[in-house]
């Protein structure tokens, strides 16, 4: 699409929204607090559109299925995507109503079962005090401070934590290389917290006794090995009990919160997708294309470990 195509779709999608907008306070009366979350809702809807290249008007069921399953794979709530999808099916019966539609695309979108469970999401507040509880003085408590802000500033799995090597480490240019599921890579950037407590940690481990054929492992044991997973899923339940945090988390709870703080702060579905390396986005072939620049400037602009105090 060209430059002047783009401006006239986008000046013309501000125009809609803006109509949609004056229909639901005139017409539907909404409080200004719902008014605000149906915006917001649909917002995430016509960010996944832009980004998919697919006019509003062309939007089909098969795209409103992609864009829901999108928001399960980030782990939003079944509640918080019932919520999208109602807002989703208003803003097409006002399409239909106002003659811009002919048939709905959305009316055999269904709604998730509310019943479903996902993980356990921290607060920015919460991943505070469990990261500022861990003392620095203790062995090994370094090195926890620094995986836990890991984990979180950059939505790493367990395994993709625990194997992080050195020589994957991009501080420089501000991002590390991940090695996830299927051996398939990816660069994410990494905050420039989650840096600081790295390097501090690095003083440390100079002190280790390394095993061999572990020299290239960011995070060791005492021993001078890789760290296990058990490990990792013991410290955070022993920090949790200690600050008496009530919720159930383990190593993924960050991860989780990591991706629904972005999406809370409005960054962009598909880039926290690639992100997270999932299955439906990273592919080999369209992983090669990614703008990592971009993705880069997401995370720096929304992700609350890089916005300013």
């Amino acid at each position: 699409m060209e430059t002047t195509d783009k401006k006239a779709y986008k000046d013309y999608l501000a125009r809609l929204l803006k109509q949609y907008n004056q229909y639901l306070m005139l017409e539907k009366s909404l409080a200004q607090n719902t008014l605000e979350a149906y915006t917001a809702d649909l917002g995430k809807l016509m960010s996944f559109l832009t980004l998919e290249q697919i006019p509003v008007l062309e939007t089909t069921l098969e795209d409103l299925h992609r864009f829901v399953a999108g928001l399960h794979d980030i782990g939003i709530h079944p509640r918080s995507q019932a919520r999208i999808i109602s807002g989703i099916k208003s803003f097409f019966r006002f399409l239909i109503m106002s003659d811009y539609l002919e048939t709905d695309p959305s009316e055999l979108l269904e709604s998730p079962k509310i019943g479903f469970k996902i993980p356990e999401v921290l607060t920015v507040k919460e991943i505070d005090a469990l990261i500022n509880v861990i003392d620095r003085g203790k062995k090994g408590g370094q090195r926890n401070r620094a995986m836990l802000e890991t984990l979180y500033s950059c939505g790493l799995r367990v395994s993709e934590l625990i194997n992080l090597k050195i020589s994957d480490l991009y501080f420089e240019e501000g991002f590390i290389k991940v090695e996830g599921k299927g051996n398939k890579q990816r660069l994410v950037p990494i905050s420039p917290r989650a840096i600081a407590e790295i390097q501090l940690w690095f003083t440390d481990r100079v002190h280790l006794d390394v095993a061999r054929d572990f020299e290239d492992f960011v995070f060791l044991n005492l021993r001078g090995k890789a760290i296990s997973r058990i490990a990792v899923f013991q410290f955070i339940k022993e920090y949790a009990d200690e600050i008496g945090l009530k919720k159930r988390i383990s190593p993924h709870t960050f991860r989780h919160s990591f991706a629904t703080h972005l999406l809370e702060g409005g960054a962009n579905l598909r880039a926290i997708q690639e992100m997270l390396g999932h299955e439906s986005i990273a592919t080999t072939e369209i992983y090669t294309h990614i703008d990592r620049q971009r993705l880069r400037e997401e995370i720096i602009l929304h992700h609350p470990r890089n916005k300013k105090k």
